[in-house]
């Protein structure tokens, strides 16, 4: 009873699912933010800001931006801390709501269950038409459904494929790959149809195996959920004992709940929500809107199924945060602290001073002496950067070796010099180097370095 919505594929052993199509308040709220969300992933790579695209996560050239904060290499700490930052997140979110994550913001989700399961509903019916039309011989009517809908879950995943890729190689990387000569982009055109085939393998086929099977995510539910948790549950002490609905019934001892398993029967993962918390469910809420409708219809409460923690359900205490949650919070603001330190500390050009190795101070004629040193500039901007190399200490000079004052946009470029002091401002043998980056007449970087001299004679 419990797999209604369950049909065994004999030829490929696989039991597909064929949820009930959705309505209601909650499924409504869904479709809103699912196109918020859609708004937001297909404009991000197409959208600049200081002259980049919005999001990038380039991998291959380790380069990455968010929102005109563009992280060079050299950043790559503070990518990962802003890694550890979302999950940490993800974390204290599943700590207080649960897996409303994955039901409501999940691309994996959002993209099934707004997009490719609609269009299944469009084509082929709501679940019994799905699995009569399974179930039915090779005929007219079957290849032409289901070769439209296959069609068009190629047509979608390929958009989808063309996004990611803008997101990993950059959009204008993309758009050459597209308009240009296949021939100068074999290894561009061969990701595309190859993400391509993935997405499409895990939206036609795979679906809710990525959630129950393959995303951990859910198995982590077991150790981040305790009794406070706010979690899509079924509230058994009103429900229970179930029982069919009889028409003259002035008394009955059964529960609120009738036993209609249409909280079964919409679920898009197969399982039954009255068996308490499971991995598999993804708080799509689909359960909740199913039941508040049969409620309205006996004229019963609503909210038999809702977010509910166990402390409510079993002793009717009110919702509050626990300790945990707390303290999940506080750790988090003060890894988001010690980032936004990170951030505003952050230069646009990142300079490196090094003495030249194995070599010694150089005394020069008019009481003077010498360090040869090697710079290497970074610039972590996108734009092309005039700069002066200076020593903080106006009495210092500096004779180049090898000079430039053009630093390339999210380029490196390198300087050798001789740093030459006064022997008469030399009071101790190792002394501080302090050197300048001035652009347009503010100082961008500094480095400091050591200056060895024999001191002066007092």
């Amino acid at each position: 009873m419990l797999k209604k919505n369950k049909i065994e594929n004999k030829n490929k052993g696989r039991n597909f699912l064929y949820p009930k199509k959705p309505s209601g308040k909650l499924y409504a709220y869904r479709k809103w933010i699912s196109h918020i969300l859609f708004l937001f992933l297909f404009s991000c790579p197409f959208l600049r800001l200081n002259g980049e695209q919005l999001v990038l996560l380039n991998f291959i050239e380790r380069k990455f931006v968010f929102f005109g904060l563009i992280f060079t290499p050299q950043d790559f700490y503070l990518f990962a801390l802003a890694m550890l930052i979302f999950i940490m997140f993800i974390v204290c979110f599943t700590v207080v709501l649960g897996r409303l994550w994955c039901g409501w913001a999940c691309p994996q989700t959002i993209f099934m269950e707004m997009v490719f399961r609609r269009i299944e509903y469009w084509i082929e019916g709501d679940a019994n038409k799905q699995r009569k039309l399974d179930a039915s011989e090779w005929n007219a009517e079957k290849i032409f459904k289901k070769g439209i809908k296959h069609l068009i879950f190629l047509i979608i995943s390929f958009a989808i494929a063309n996004i990611f890729l803008a997101y990993m190689i950059g959009s204008n990387v993309l758009i050459k790959i597209i308009t240009e000569p296949i021939t100068g982009h074999v290894s561009g055109f061969i990701a595309i149809w190859l993400f391509t085939l993935i997405f499409y393998g895990v939206f036609a086929y795979v679906r809710e195996v990525v959630c129950t099977v393959i995303c951990p995510y859910g198995r982590l539910q077991g150790v981040l959920l305790d009794n406070q948790s706010l979690v899509v549950a079924y509230d058994y002490t009103r429900g229970e004992p179930r029982g069919q609905l009889q028409k003259n019934e002035t008394e009955t001892k059964n529960g609120d709940c009738v036993d209609c398993n249409l909280c079964v029967q919409v679920c898009p993962t197969g399982i039954d929500i009255r068996q308490g918390t499971q991995l598999e469910c993804v708080n799509c809420t689909a359960c909740i809107d199913s039941c508040n409708e049969v409620m309205l219809k006996i004229d019963k409460p609503k909210n038999l199924i809702g977010f509910f923690n166990q402390d409510f359900i079993k002793e009717r205490k009110p919702y509050k945060v626990g300790l945990k949650s707390y303290g999940y919070a506080a750790v988090l603001f003060a890894v988001l602290i010690v980032f936004s330190s990170l951030i505003y500390k952050r230069e646009d050009i990142q300079t490196t001073v090094l003495r030249a190795s194995g070599t010694l101070y150089q005394s020069r004629g008019n009481n003077k002496t010498s360090n040869l040193y090697n710079a290497e500039l970074i610039n972590k901007t996108n734009k092309n950067l005039k700069f002066y190399f200076r020593s903080k200490d106006t009495d210092d000079e500096i004779d180049f070796i090898q000079r430039t004052d053009i630093l390339p946009k999210e380029g490196s470029t390198h300087l050798t010099f001789f740093l030459v002091r006064k022997n008469s401002s030399l009071k101790k043998y190792k002394t501080n180097a302090v050197f300048e980056i001035v652009v347009n007449g503010e100082v961008l970087s500094t480095a400091t370095t050591s200056f060895f001299a024999q001191p002066a004679a007092e």
